[in-house]
């Protein structure tokens, strides 16, 4: 279960109007993965990654490795201090 929310985020955030040089928040990423979802559902969130990697697929790869990245830090626990 958790790996299928991981990829519909990943789809999500990949068919979003969001780009790497506007280093957003994470209630932007968050922002944008919902609306994207809301607005194309699953599957259309799917197709429109399909449709990406078949048209630019260099571009593509590029913008993926970036919706990882950007994943990797919305998805992590919390840091909390550790106060000694």
């Amino acid at each position: 279960m958790i790996s299928t929310v991981k990829d519909l985020a990943a789809e999500a955030l990949f068919v979003s109007y969001l780009q790497p040089s506007e280093s957003p928040t994470r209630a932007s990423l968050e922002q944008a993965i919902t609306m994207m979802i809301l607005r194309h559902g699953s599957d259309g969130c799917a197709a429109g990654v399909a449709t990406e990697f078949g048209d630019h697929p260099e571009a593509a790869v590029r913008r993926m490795a970036w919706v990882h990245a950007a994943l990797a830090e919305v998805l992590a626990p919390p840091r909390v201090p550790v106060l000694h």
